[in-house]
């Protein structure tokens, strides 16, 4: 199968931005594990003077588990997809929260940042050059600035790759066809079993300059099938 990118994604984005949130709430686990990856960027008194950003931040799950993990922090939330916006802006947010219709790419063009921590959630899969969208990033971070990638990221194991397969052939892609939306959530099984393991991201991360990176576990069902990469900009800590 050909991968969805770029334009092609954004609308499918787009198209599944009525039903996403309903389908992503039968995971089990998903927003949990969303505030669970937040928090392990580990912000000091509750983000207060920090500017955020939330990369690939869809109808606002990821932004909310941000809040949550920093509530009194100024957050920027980007997206391709103006339908994932859409449904993201008819939700309750602070002052300290806005949102942008930007790619990834788009960010360091658009004069922002720079930015204390970045919060990237089931975005790199997605993108056309990860290692671009790292350089961006990086270069959108104070030095020192945190990074956490919460991203489907497989261990390699057969067993996860099969236990992956049969999730969605069983439940994701079949949900997914009932809303019209089967393209976009059989990208969703080829893009993460085509998409770096744990280890291999962990090592593009280091080569983009990223220091003390490291992948570290999700509990649950997807144990091996999920993980939160932790990073910084700049110099190593001490």
């Amino acid at each position: 199968m050909t991968l969805l990118r770029d334009h092609d994604l954004a609308r499918a984005f787009d198209h599944a931005s009525r039903t996403y949130d309903r389908l992503t709430g039968l995971s089990p686990g998903y927003r949990a594990d969303l505030l669970r990856s937040a928090r392990r960027l580990k912000l000091p008194g509750d983000g207060a003077g920090l500017h955020l950003l939330d990369l690939g931040c869809g109808t606002g799950a990821s932004t909310r588990a941000l809040l949550r993990a920093a509530p009194r922090a100024r957050i920027t939330a980007v997206d391709a997809s103006a339908g994932m916006l859409r449904r993201a802006l008819t939700k309750p947010w602070p002052d300290g929260v806005r949102f942008l219709h930007l790619s990834a790419e788009e960010l360091h063009a658009a004069g922002e940042g720079p930015f204390d921590a970045v919060f990237a959630a089931y975005l790199f899969r997605n993108v056309s050059d990860p290692d671009g969208v790292l350089g961006t990033v990086r270069g959108l971070l104070r030095p020192g600035g945190r990074l956490v990638v919460h991203e489907y990221s497989l261990t390699g194991s057969p067993a996860h790759r099969a236990l992956w397969t049969a999730v969605c052939q069983g439940v994701i892609i079949p949900a997914g066809t009932l809303t019209g939306d089967r393209a976009l959530y059989r990208h969703l099984w080829h893009s993460v079993l085509d998409f770096d393991t744990a280890s291999a991201f962990t090592g593009r991360l280091t080569r983009a300059g990223f220091t003390n990176a490291r992948a570290l576990p999700l509990a649950g069902w997807q144990t091996g099938i999920t993980h939160t990469f932790v990073a910084a900009a700049g110099k190593a800590d001490r």
